[in-house]
């Protein structure tokens, strides 16, 4: 019986090093695109697609993000006295009702698949989607929402979001092989972590969603931790495949790797150009600064 997906597990433990000095006191995931913290983006994205529970899997130095999703009653007294309703209505709309997160520590950065495994007992036996809050996705609708109606139409299974990339790029990556194509989506027949061009069975990596059956915390708890001592989520599903179905989605929209300072840039510069308020402005100025770095932009229309 297909089993509708409410929990969603976010990744938020990892020390965001390519951030030194901006993350020595401050998680990557609060990182600003624009005025946004990466991590309420992916909520956003999540709760768009129908999530109701959403659980952070956290470590040292993180319990920002959980202050982030709580009640700031000094702030929202001032505001309310000053007169501010549109921020506090931003605030509201943006607080997930009260026993909708979770937050648990995975105490050693032993790899994805392990704190992923660390959010077994709140998931319970039901399946679940994962977002990798670096991932900014920026899709309508969503890429999580896009998931799910792939999840329905295949009738549940496991499903991955991926993307194409440069055979020259597979070497980074989890790649898939894909066979059974139906619109966007396809059914997963192979799935390679990090293999050489030659050996990569395409050139469509795992760009960080997943919808996963509970089932695949047994096989991360019997997996043997590989390089650098870490568990990764691609050896369990790889196993996983052997007894359900995976299939994946090549969705609809752009991936900004977050966690990458290029990547950072282009999302801060592609959500503000979008901006009502702030994009015809931010154009100009943009225009502006790349002339007088010796270039110019040229914007769709021109």
């Amino acid at each position: 019986m297909q089993r509708p997906i409410k929990k969603a597990i976010f990744p938020v433990a990892g020390l965001g090093t390519r951030f030194l000095p901006a993350t020595k006191a401050m998680p990557k995931e609060m990182l600003t695109v624009v005025d946004r913290p990466l991590i309420q983006i992916a909520v956003d994205e999540a709760r768009e697609a129908g999530i109701e529970h959403f659980i952070f899997v956290t470590g040292r130095n993180k319990s920002v993000i959980e202050d982030h999703f709580d009640k700031q009653y000094e702030l929202e007294s001032t505001l309310r006295k000053r007169g501010k309703s549109v921020e506090l209505e931003i605030l509201e709309q943006d607080l997930p009702a009260a026993g909708q997160t979770s937050f648990t520590r995975q105490q050693e950065p032993l790899g994805l698949g392990h704190a992923i495994w660390c959010a077994r007992n709140i998931v319970g036996d039901e399946p679940f989607a994962v977002l990798l809050p670096d991932m900014v996705m920026h899709a309508k609708p969503g890429c999580l929402g896009q998931m799910i109606a792939t999840y329905n139409e295949r009738g549940g299974g496991n499903v991955i979001a991926v993307e194409k990339v440069g055979l020259d790029q597979v070497h980074r990556y989890g790649v898939v092989g894909a066979k059974d194509w139906r619109g966007n989506g396809f059914t997963i027949d192979r799935m390679v972590e990090k293999p050489r061009a030659e050996d990569a069975p395409s050139n469509l990596i795992i760009s960080g969603r997943y919808i996963l059956q509970p089932e695949v915390f047994d096989e991360i708890q019997a997996q043997t931790p590989g390089a650098g001592g870490e568990i990764q989520i691609t050896d369990a599903m790889i196993r996983l495949m052997a007894r359900q179905p995976f299939h994946g989605l090549a969705y609809e929209g752009t991936t900004y790797d977050c966690g990458d300072k290029l990547g950072f840039l282009a999302a801060n510069v592609a959500y503000g150009l979008e901006r009502d308020d702030l994009g015809p402005e931010f154009r100009t100025v943009l225009q502006k600064i790349i002339s007088e770095h010796g270039g110019r932009v040229t914007w769709k229309g021109e």
